[in-house]
């Protein structure tokens, strides 16, 4: 499936017009329709005016409640896979202020229960030291003070116990050189610290273990309901539960060869020597 930004835009009210295109042709009403799928005649409601986008689940029992032979369901299905998936340039992120997109990302860690972070090429906010922040928003346009105050604030979610963390870095994204050595000494020390946390696992890939995979973006899954993968010029996010399950899948592969507590400390503290 190809994912012009376009059509992700387009394809929630595409979804919803069909549905209620077929229903219509049909000859149901919302509430028969509801009966025939088990669910509120206010939630078929508002799938059709696209006040709310349903999952595959959702969009195969209406089909399938509706009679829609299976070539229809297929074209159907993947235009609910679109749907289903959303993105954000980072332009439009500089427009509404980076201070608003960390809210947003503080909404996803408050809600979610199991976290995992794959980072290939750099440290997350979540783990980086103040002057990592500062550094790694240079490019970013204005005054990013509240930005980077607003990331040091979502700092605090690591010390919730009733959450879980999985961080994966590859060496490179441990040690790539934001910041002077000196500074780079202290953020792969903040590493090694936070991995104490009962809550919070930290995993190193170090450069020569053999993964037959490459390491192509950074991304992060959000229990099994949502995950968002970077790139420089925006973040795609995925809600489709297939799309998800592929993310974990691939972030199983890493993990499996990661090395973690102590095995991963004492590679940090080497790391970090080399740099003092």
């Amino acid at each position: 499936m190809t994912l012009d930004p376009e059509q992700l835009g387009q394809s929630k009210a595409d979804l919803a017009e069909t549905l209620r295109t077929l229903r219509k042709r049909a000859g149901l009403s919302q509430v028969r329709l509801a009966r025939r799928c088990n669910v509120s005649q206010s939630k078929i409601s508002k799938i059709e005016t696209a006040e709310i986008t349903p999952n595959l689940v959702d969009v195969e029992l209406i089909l399938q409640a509706l009679g829609a032979p299976e070539q229809l369901m297929a074209e159907i299905t993947a235009l609910a896979r679109l749907a289903n998936t959303e993105w954000q340039p980072i332009r439009s992120s500089w427009r509404r202020g980076l201070e608003k997109r960390q809210a947003e990302l503080a909404g996803l860690e408050s809600e979610a229960k199991e976290l995992r972070y794959f980072l290939p090429a750099m440290i997350t906010g979540l783990l980086a030291t103040p002057e990592y922040i500062r550094a790694s928003l240079h490019y970013s346009p204005g005054d990013t003070s509240k930005t980077v105050a607003r990331k040091l604030e979502r700092q605090t979610v690591l010390y919730d116990t009733t959450k879980r963390f999985t961080f994966l870095l590859t060496e490179q994204a441990a040690r790539w050189a934001v910041i002077p050595p000196p500074a780079m000494a202290m953020q792969i020390d903040r590493l090694a610290s936070l991995s104490h946390l009962p809550n919070v696992r930290i995993g190193l890939i170090p450069i020569g273990t053999v993964i037959n995979r490459g390491p192509m973006n950074t991304f992060t899954v959000y229990d099994d309901r949502l995950a968002t993968v970077e790139t420089f010029t925006g973040r795609t996010v995925f809600r489709d539960a297939r799309d998800i399950a592929e993310h974990l899948d691939v972030f199983t592969q890493y993990e499996q060869e990661a090395r973690f507590g102590d095995a991963a400390r004492a590679l940090l503290e080497e790391w970090a020597s080399t740099l003092r």
